[in-house]
């Protein structure tokens, strides 16, 4: 690998984040991926447990447990907020907690509360940890009894994505508003490790490497999202650390890359990200852009790009697109062959062919926000946040094969083991 680089220098944001939330708190009325760490489609699943995959249902506060594959229905619910009374009482006594409660709801919320980001389940499929972005915490719930077995605030005021790691013992956790990163223990919430990032740390990626991968985001909120104001978007890198020792051993600025492939015109910032089985190449979305870039791990080199088709319907206007996010969500077949592309801002979802770029049927979804990979890893199944379903995909066809309702604003949709018999909390 190249060596390790500086991080660059460029301003943070969380005081301009601060005086955003106390602004809105003055005007307010009231208040993948086939990514490693994910369960191997592959892998035997422990006796007395069965294949589940997990959707937060960001709005609502529940996570619904679907079927992994076939006709993915839903198994159960549960709801992921049990102490929202207690947790709500504690922000509202405190002015500052108060103001990025509410600047969460006015920005990435969309005038909605946050209540559940990510999603992971327990080796041993007892419970279900989920970060939960208005409360700014990590909290593990027991899936027989639905209350909760450990809770961990983050540093400041947001949770974000998560990552379990290859073993299933550890997760990490985002802290959006602190540029940190937190691996917690999973079966009992203790802080193992952190980590700096670049401004609004987002997804991560345990590698079996023995790496943990982080993107930062930047600020994706303001309405400044003309290409030339590109620069008030805050620091934006990819921060990779040891697994173990969380000491940082490659920092990657994108926006190096971006400009050397001869696009400085897109934005550096990486949002869901898919390596290939091997690991040596990563697929990547970034803000603004209906396409995908790829990434040459051991050259250090954006390779290829590929725009995918824009929508006619889709207003031109950039700060009409959710948190800056025109395409959210991107996974890849378990045979690295093909990627499964989530059109956010188009109202789409296709299938792309790795080794042309070529894309397949444009499978109409409202406003898709994720996608992941089937139990069987037959499929590609995304989150439609503006219809509230779950839609499964044909890696092979391109074609949607099954749809389940689900709660509001579904986002996150995890591969999990639960116990064999669980029909919900309560009720098995």
């Amino acid at each position: 690998m190249p060596s390790p680089r500086t991080p660059s220098a460029r301003p943070r944001r969380l005081a301009a984040a601060l005086a955003v939330a106390v602004a809105l708190v003055a005007t307010a009325g009231g208040t993948g991926s086939a990514a490693p760490g994910a369960p191997s489609v592959e892998a035997p699943v422990t006796a007395g447990l069965r294949e589940a995959m997990f959707v937060g249902n960001n709005w609502d506060g529940t996570a619904d447990v679907i079927a992994a594959q076939g006709d993915f229905h839903r198994i159960g619910r549960v709801n992921v907020i049990p102490d929202r009374e207690e947790r709500l009482r504690e922000i509202y006594l405190n002015p500052i907690k108060l103001a990025f409660f509410l600047g969460v709801r006015s920005g990435p919320g969309e005038g909605h509360d946050q209540f559940v980001d990510d999603m992971y389940a327990t080796p041993d499929g007892s419970s279900m940890v989920v970060s939960r972005p208005s409360f700014a915490d990590v909290v593990s719930l027991d899936l027989r009894t639905g209350r909760i077995n450990w809770r961990f605030p983050v540093a400041g005021y947001r949770a974000d994505h998560m990552a379990v790691s290859p073993d299933g013992t550890r997760v990490a956790v985002s802290a959006s508003t602190a540029n940190t990163v937190h691996v917690l223990d999973i079966g009992t919430g203790r802080e193992i490790g952190s980590f700096k990032t670049g401004d609004k740390p987002h997804e991560n990626v345990f590698t079996s490497d023995g790496l943990l991968w982080n993107m930062s985001i930047g600020e994706v909120t303001t309405a400044l999202d003309a290409p030339w104001l590109d620069w008030t978007k805050g620091d934006r890198r990819i921060t990779v650390v040891d697994a173990t020792t969380f000491r940082t051993v490659r920092v990657i600025d994108m926006r190096e890359r971006l400009d050397a492939f001869g696009r400085g015109d897109l934005s550096d910032a990486v949002r869901p990200v898919a390596f290939t089985p091997d690991e040596k190449k990563l697929y990547l979305q970034v803000s603004f852009y209906n396409g995908l870039l790829e990434y040459d791990v051991t050259t250090d080199r954006i390779t290829r790009a590929k725009v995918l088709p824009g929508n006619p319907k889709t207003d031109p206007d950039r700060t009409t697109w959710v948190n800056d996010s025109r395409h959210h969500g991107l996974s890849m077949s378990p045979d690295g062959s093909r990627l499964c592309v989530a059109g956010t801002m188009d109202d789409y979802a296709t299938v792309v062919d790795r080794a042309t770029l070529q894309e397949g049927p444009l499978v109409e979804a409202s406003k898709p926000y994720w996608a992941t990979v089937s139990g069987d890893g037959r499929s590609c199944v995304i989150s439609e946040s503006g219809a509230d379903r779950v839609t499964a995909i044909d890696f092979a066809t391109g074609r949607r094969v099954a749809s389940v309702d689900v709660g509001d604003h579904p986002q996150r949709v995890r591969l999990a083991r639960i116990p064999a018999d669980w029909g919900g909390p309560g009720g098995s």
